[in-house]
């Protein structure tokens, strides 16, 4: 059959140019989509903002996680150490000393102050490592608020009057003496006792003492130094505001009163000393980190006496 040759055929698409408008309906048409599709710019700058917001959530939560840590290890070694403590004075016999015992620890040889013929003596057996110790010294009180209410410190609305504190007073006003031997209570304190020591022989040891009895301190006798002479410096570094670092240094890489700890060790043998802190006000003895509310009284008596 012969094809159609009169069949129309497919027009072709007529290609519509920007010549098909009026230059006006041009421009509003380039700004209809200028409106409806936002910058790259703009979305650039809003998903830099919602990744620095996530990032900034993510380390606020590690931050917090931290803490949280922090106080929970710190409470668990306040627990292990209340045990540890309730043990040992159920294990030992109760300590005891003669007066003529304990004045023979006030001399330049022991961390002393004050003389032997003061109608009060104070003597504690301590580890700068120790919870305990820290809360009897009143120099944390971070600590002490963690340690639970009976702790909390007078000065920050609690009950709680820290020992050494008022110790010390007295001693400065000549009423009393005080000497403090090395017992290990905790693990970490051997070369923060010789810190001690050091600074003992430069005239700077309540110094080093408050600095190494804070919070700070606390942190790095337990989680940095951990008697390890190879973090010597970061002590060193710590203490430098109060202490001439390049003695300090010397001091504590010698060794040079490393037999002095031994020797307190011993001592507190002798008197049957358990966990610490561990105290005397003459011959009674206060096996713990009692408020000095509860020794107030022996002191009292010492002093009227």
């Amino acid at each position: 059959m012969p094809k159609n040759k009169n069949k129309p055929q497919p027009r072709s698409a007529k290609k519509i140019s920007s010549k098909s408008f009026p230059v006006e309906n041009q421009a509003e048409m380039t700004d209809e989509i200028e409106t409806q599709t936002p910058p790259v710019s703009k979305i650039t700058q809003q998903l830099n903002l919602l990744i620095v917001l996530s990032l900034a959530l993510f380390a606020f939560s590690i931050f917090l996680f931290w803490k949280i840590k922090k106080v929970e290890n710190t409470l668990a070694s306040v627990k292990g150490g209340q045990t540890q403590q309730q043990q040992q004075q159920q294990q030992q016999p109760k300590a005891q000393a003669t007066m003529e015992q304990l004045k023979k620890l006030f001399t330049k040889d022991y961390l002393s102050f004050g003389d032997a013929k003061r109608k009060v003596l104070f003597v504690e057996f301590s580890d700068p490592s120790c919870p305990f110790c820290h809360a009897a010294a009143g120099e944390d009180p971070e600590l002490n608020a963690q340690m639970g209410t009976q702790f909390k410190l007078d000065t920050d609305g609690g009950s709680y009057i820290p020992p050494v504190r008022e110790m010390k007073k007295l001693v400065d006003e000549g009423q009393a003496s005080y000497v403090m031997l090395y017992r290990n209570g905790h693990g970490n304190g051997i070369l923060a006792t010789q810190a001690f020591y050091c600074a003992y022989d430069q005239g700077k040891f309540w110094e080093v003492h408050n600095l190494l009895m804070n919070n700070a301190g606390y942190t790095l006798i337990n989680d940095t130094v951990k008697n390890d002479k190879a973090n010597i410096p970061q002590l060193v570094d710590y203490l430098s505001s109060v202490i001439d670092p390049n003695y300090l240094q010397g001091c504590l890489e010698s060794g040079k009163y490393e037999s002095e700890l031994t020797r307190d060790s011993k001592v507190g043998d002798g008197f049957n000393i358990g966990g610490t802190p561990g105290f005397f006000i003459n011959t009674t003895n206060f096996p713990g980190a009692y408020s000095f509310t509860d020794m107030k009284s022996v002191v009292d008596a010492a002093l009227k006496s």
